[in-house]
C-alpha cells in the first residue's frame, strides 16, 4: 500500500520580536526560538519515520519502535504549537491589560468578574512549582474562558479548546535573564508585553455575531 507523504512544517519567523521585549532580552528570545525550531525539526523527523514504518507495514501497537515515536510526536508537536502561539502573543509596546472598550475585556470580565481577578488567577497559575505552560482558553461551545496549567506540552491542553493567550514558564524561556526563584519577575515582563490585538484575533465569532449568508 502506497502512502502519502505528510506535508512537512514550515518554522515561522517572528521578525517582530528582533527588538527585544520589555524585560525579556534578544539573547532570551534567540535562544528560545532556536529551541523552537528543534521542535519544529523533530514533528517532521518523526512524521518522516512513522511513515517509512507505515510504508513498511509495521504499524503496529504491539510494535514499540511504532508506538514510542507515535508518543513522542505528540509532546514534539505541541511543543511547536504552543511556542508559535507564545511568540505570536507578544509585541514590543505591549501591555498588561487589553483595552477598557474591547471585546477581550468584555469576555474576560463576563468569564472571570474582570480583568484583574483573570490576571490574579493566571499569575497565580503561572507561580505554581513546576515546569509548563499556562494557557487562556475560550470553550467552543459556550464561549467561556478558563485558565489551564499544561505540564509535557500535550499534559492538561482542553480538549477542542482554543488558545487565546499562551504563556511558557518552563526554565528556558526565562532563566538567561532571572535566576531560577526569580519566575515571578519573568511573568511580570510576560505581562507587560502581551499583545492584546492577537489574542482578540483568536476568540471564536460566536455565530449569533456572524453576518448572515447571502441568499
Amino acid at each position: 500500500m502506497t502512502h502519502m507523504k505528510r506535508k512537512a512544517y514550515a518554522e515561522q519567523t517572528f521578525d517582530h520580536l528582533t527588538s527585544g521585549l520589555d524585560g525579556i532580552s534578544r539573547d532570551e528570545l534567540a535562544e528560545h526560538l532556536a529551541l523552537y525550531a528543534g521542535y519544529v525539526k523533530q514533528v517532521n523527523a518523526l512524521n518522516e519515520e512513522l511513515g517509512s514504518l507505515r510504508e513498511r507495514g509495521r504499524a503496529s501497537g504491539r510494535a514499540r519502535e511504532f508506538a514510542e515515536l507515535t508518543r513522542r510526536l505528540g509532546f514534539e508537536y505541541n511543543g511547536m504549537i504552543l511556542h508559535e502561539y507564545y511568540f505570536a502573543n507578544l509585541r514590543p509596546g505591549g501591555s498588561p491589560r487589553p483595552v477598557t472598550t474591547s471585546r477581550t475585556t468584555q469576555v474576560l470580565t463576563d468569564s472571570f468578574g474582570s480583568v484583574e481577578e483573570w490576571r490574579t488567577d493566571f499569575h497565580a497559575i503561572g507561580g505554581m512549582r513546576g515546569i509548563g505552560w499556562v494557557l487562556l482558553c475560550e470553550d467552543p461551545t459556550t464561549h467561556q474562558l478558563t485558565n489551564h496549567w499544561v505540564t509535557l506540552h500535550q499534559d492538561g491542553v482542553p480538549a477542542g479548546f482554543k488558545p487565546l493567550l499562551v504563556m511558557d514558564v518552563w526554565e528556558h524561556a526565562f532563566m538567561r535573564d532571572y535566576k531560577a526563584g526569580e519566575k515571578g519577575r519573568y511573568i511580570d515582563a510576560f505581562f507587560r508585553n502581551i499583545d492584546w490585538r492577537t489574542v482578540e484575533r483568536r476568540l471564536i465569532e460566536p455565530m449569533a455575531l456572524r453576518p448572515a449568508a447571502a441568499a
